[in-house]
Order: C-alpha cells, then sequence, then structure tokens
C-alpha cells in the first residue's frame, strides 16, 4: 500500500513538472497556416536544430523548404524528410551554403536561381554560430577575408545572402503581396552597442563580439523593412528563448571536462530549456502569420521591446549603407576575376 501511494504521488509530482514547464518555458504556439504553392528558404537546418523543427514544420504545412547547412546538407535533409508524412517529403530541397564565405553564399543564390525558379515567399535567416562561451578567446578568430568569425557568419553573411535574395522576394511581393524576410537574433544583442558596431569589440570579448552581430542584425531588419516594406516585402528579427540545441557544444570546443559534464546532465538542462520544436515557434510565427507587424522585435511570438541602442535609425541607415557597399564590392571583384 505504502510502495503505491508512493509511485502515485511521484508520478503525479512528475506530471505536475511537465505542466508547470510546459506553461513556464514552452510558450506560445504558432497558428497552422496552409503554405501551399510558397518556396521557403531555411538556413541552418542540421538535427536537433532551430532550423530543423522549422523547415519539418513549414513543409508540413505545406511549403516547399529549401534547407542548407554548412556540410553533410542532403544527410540534414534526409532527416528531416524522415520526420516527415510520405507526402510532404519530396518538399524538402537541399543545397550547402556556407555564410562565412562569399563564394558560396553568391554560389547558393545562383543555384536557387537556376534550379528552384525565379520567387522565394520567406528567406528564414536561421543558420549562426556562438563560439568561445567560456571566454578564453583574448583575441577575434578571423575568418579568410580577415573578419571576426562571429561578426562574420552571423551578421555579414546573412545581410550577403539576403541581399542576393531579394529580387526573388521581390517577384514573389509583386505576385502575391506578401513576401518576408526572418532574422533570428538572441536578447544577447543587448551586449552590443551602436559604437562598437564600427570599431568591433574593445578590448575583445566573444559574448560581445556575439551581442554585436546580432544588434548589427537587429538594426538591418528595422532599416531594411523601413527601405522594402513599400514593396511588401516585410523584415522580422526574434529572440528563440533559450533552447537546448547543439550549439553550446561548438561552443564548449576544446574543453573535454566541461563537454562531458554537459552530456551528463543533458537531461536535465533539457529539461528546463526549450525544445528545439517549442523554440522554432516565434520564427514559424513571423514567417506565416496574416497582418504581422513588421519592421518589429519578436519575442514568445508577440512584440517585444529591443534594445534601445536599436533605435537609432540613423546608425542603422549607416550600418546598412557600409554593409551594402562591401557586398557591392565583392560582387565586382568577383565579375572582374
Amino acid at each position: 500500500m505504502q510502495i503505491a501511494l508512493l509511485v502515485t504521488l511521484a508520478l503525479a509530482t512528475l506530471a505536475l513538472a511537465f505542466i508547470v514547464r510546459s506553461w513556464r518555458i514552452g510558450g506560445p504556439r504558432a497558428a497552422r497556416v496552409t503554405l501551399t504553392g510558397k518556396t521557403i528558404v531555411v538556413t541552418g537546418t542540421s538535427l536537433g536544430s532551430l532550423g530543423f523543427e522549422t523547415a519539418r514544420v513549414l513543409a508540413l504545412w505545406g511549403a516547399r523548404v529549401i534547407v542548407t547547412t554548412r556540410g553533410q546538407t542532403e544527410a540534414a535533409a534526409d532527416a528531416i524528410r524522415s520526420v516527415l508524412p510520405s507526402d510532404a517529403r519530396a518538399r524538402i530541397v537541399a543545397h550547402p551554403l556556407d555564410l562565412s564565405r562569399s563564394d558560396s553564399v553568391a554560389a547558393f543564390a545562383r543555384w536557387y536561381g537556376e534550379t528552384i525558379g525565379e520567387s522565394l515567399d520567406v528567406l528564414v535567416n536561421n543558420a549562426g554560430i556562438h563560439l568561445d562561451l567560456l571566454s578564453q578567446w583574448r583575441s577575434p578568430r578571423e575568418t579568410e577575408d580577415g573578419f571576426e568569425i562571429q561578426w562574420r557568419t552571423n551578421y555579414l553573411g546573412t545581410f550577403h545572402l539576403t541581399s542576393l535574395l531579394l529580387p526573388f522576394l521581390r517577384r514573389a511581393a509583386a505576385a502575391t503581396g506578401d513576401a518576408r524576410v526572418v532574422n533570428v537574433v538572441s536578447m544577447l544583442h543587448r551586449k552590443g552597442t551602436n559604437a562598437g558596431l564600427f570599431t568591433g569589440a574593445d578590448p575583445y570579448d566573444s559574448w560581445v563580439a556575439y551581442g554585436l552581430s546580432k544588434l548589427a542584425l537587429v538594426h538591418a531588419t528595422f532599416a531594411l523593412d523601413r527601405t522594402h516594406a513599400p514593396e511588401n516585402i516585410a523584415f522580422f528579427c526574434l529572440h528563440p528563448g533559450s533552447v537546448y540545441t547543439k550549439v553550446a557544444d561548438k561552443g564548449l570546443e576544446g574543453n573535454a571536462m566541461l563537454s562531458l559534464a554537459r552530456k551528463i546532465l543533458s537531461p536535465f538542462e533539457a529539461f528546463f530549456l526549450k525544445t528545439p520544436f517549442e523554440g522554432a515557434q516565434t520564427q514559424i510565427h513571423c514567417a506565416t502569420a496574416p497582418s504581422l507587424a513588421s519592421g518589429r522585435y519578436y519575442r514568445e511570438c508577440a512584440v517585444a521591446s529591443a534594445s534601445s541602442e536599436a533605435d537609432d535609425a540613423d546608425v542603422a541607415a549607416r550600418l546598412v549603407r557600409e554593409t551594402q557597399a562591401w557586398v557591392d564590392a565583392g560582387a565586382s571583384r568577383t565579375a572582374s576575376a
């Protein structure tokens, strides 16, 4: 009798814990929208990621979804197909993309135009990196073209891709009156300052560098929406919440002890963080919800307040102008090569 009572109490406690977790951590769900006939690009769709769940849901709702990863792209696409109904699997199309390399971004845009078609309904800029979680770097790790790696990947690469896909978005907007760009940022954009956008983190701090890359994306979202909203191309940015993904695995590389500890404690970490499916809800909402206010920062499927640094439209305009000049200069170099 006592054992049965203890078991009942234990099961009730577990049930209550899961209910509380769902209420306090899981957050709202994006409302289902029929996406038949829509074409959507989702970057960064490896297994266990926000992008994986975003692509899965959008394909389930009827969209043709182009998915990207830096490597093993077909394997990632097959993993998504494996959890879709048979009639939805063909809607997943894959192509590699490395946002830290201009040639890879240009190749993706060229492939898209040659293979997928002339229009694009939604671009979900989900891919990104967060490195050096232990703040051990004393100087920036730079890409081949000389940029801090998080700035290069999270901001410059994303901006470059968006710029090259704008003609496809413009055609979709002209035909349907609704094309969208959804930028996945982070509440850690608050670690960045407007001054740092043009000077970099000084002294170097990898967390500040990450914050700068996300603050830049917030600024770009607001500035590009002001420019392109009259063309019916809407821009959104969002914080997905604290999510249990593999991003931290990359960020802890080089510290075997902490990596092992994280693996051991992963069930507890996973319980207190959002799942990738839960974390993906706000970007799915921004990509699909009708009549959504654009040029805003979202959290938990609702408009939220971004850092006050993001209120400076002059800084945003300067940043976008200088970044577009960098994109255009790269295109000129490629054409003359």
